[in-house]
C-alpha cells in the first residue's frame, strides 16, 4: 500500500512540471512555441481586476512564465502569467544562488522617472549645491520616517562631499498641519525650519504666497509617488521609505 501511494505522489509532482516547461529539459526554448499578446494579457488581468491595464509583456526569469507590467493607480507593478494562460501570479522572484531579488530590481527599473522633468526652484539644499551627485527627496515635514531619513542624509554628506540632497516638500493629506508647515519652509527655503518641524516645534506662518506645495503634490501623482519619504536617484530610480546612510550611498553607486 505504501509503494502505491509513493508512486502516485511522484506522478503528481513530475507531470505538471513536464507539461508546463515543455522541452526545456532538452535544450529547447519554450518561449518560441508560446505567445501572449497584449490583448490576451489584458483580458486575463481585467477578468479579476477591471482597474488594471497592461503596459508591457516580456519573458520572465523563470521558464514557463511571462512577466507582465501592469498599471494600477498611477503606479507600475509586476505580475506573471503562466504559459497555460490559466494563472496570474503575484509575488517576487528570487535568484537563490546569487541572492538577488529579481522582481524588486525590475520593479525599480520600470518605475524610473525622468529627473529632468522635476522642477527644483523650490527645493531645499542639504549639502553642497555644486555637488556632483544630487539626490531628490520628497519630504513631509511631520513624517517620522522623513525625520529619521534626514539624520541619515546628514551622515551621508559628512562622509561624501560630492553628494547633496534636494528636498521637495510633499505634505501628506493625512498629516494635520503639514501643509502650512511645508509652505512656511518653502517660503524661507530653510533647512533649519524643516529640522524644527521634525523636532515637533511650532513654525511661524508662511511669509509668502506659493503654489509650490500644490505643484509638488500634482507632480508626485504623475511620478507615481504616493508616500514619504521618496528618494529619487540621478538615474531616475525611485526608492520609497527610510534608508540608512551606507545603504543609501551604495544604492547611489549601483549601476
Amino acid at each position: 500500500m505504501k509503494r502505491v501511494l509513493f508512486s502516485v505522489c511522484i506522478s503528481i509532482l513530475v507531470l505538471p512540471s513536464a507539461y508546463t516547461f515543455g522541452f526545456s529539459t532538452k535544450g529547447e526554448d519554450c518561449a518560441k512555441c508560446h505567445v501572449l499578446t497584449k490583448d490576451e494579457a489584458t483580458t486575463i488581468v481585467k477578468n479579476f481586476n477591471p482597474g488594471l491595464s497592461v503596459i508591457d509583456i516580456k519573458s520572465a526569469p523563470v521558464q514557463g512564465l511571462w512577466e507582465v507590467t501592469v498599471s494600477t493607480g498611477g503606479q507600475k507593478v509586476l505580475g506573471y502569467i503562466d504559459f497555460s494562460k490559466q494563472y496570474f501570479v503575484k509575488g517576487e522572484i528570487i535568484d537563490i544562488k546569487n541572492k538577488v531579488n529579481l522582481s524588486r530590481d525590475r520593479l525599480t527599473e520600470i518605475n524610473k522617472v525622468d529627473v529632468s522633468s522635476i522642477p527644483l526652484d523650490d527645493a531645499l539644499v542639504l549639502g553642497d549645491k555644486n555637488a556632483e551627485h544630487k539626490i531628490i527627496v520628497f519630504d513631509d515635514p511631520v513624517c517620522p520616517y522623513c525625520a529619521r531619513l534626514h539624520q541619515e542624509m546628514k551622515k551621508v554628506i559628512e562622509k561624501r562631499k560630492d553628494i547633496a540632497f534636494l528636498i521637495k516638500m510633499y505634505p501628506l493629506p493625512m498629516h494635520k498641519g503639514a501643509d502650512e508647515k511645508a509652505k512656511a519652509i518653502v517660503c524661507e527655503k530653510s533647512i533649519a525650519l524643516l529640522e524644527d518641524s521634525f523636532a515637533h516645534k511650532d513654525l511661524p506662518a508662511a511669509k509668502c504666497t506659493t503654489s509650490a506645495i500644490d505643484d509638488n503634490m500634482k507632480l508626485a501623482g504623475k511620478l507615481g509617488i504616493s508616500g514619504t519619504p521618496a528618494i529619487i536617484f540621478p538615474d531616475g530610480r525611485v526608492m520609497a521609505g527610510f534608508m540608512e546612510a551606507d545603504p543609501l550611498i551604495q544604492a547611489l553607486e549601483k549601476k
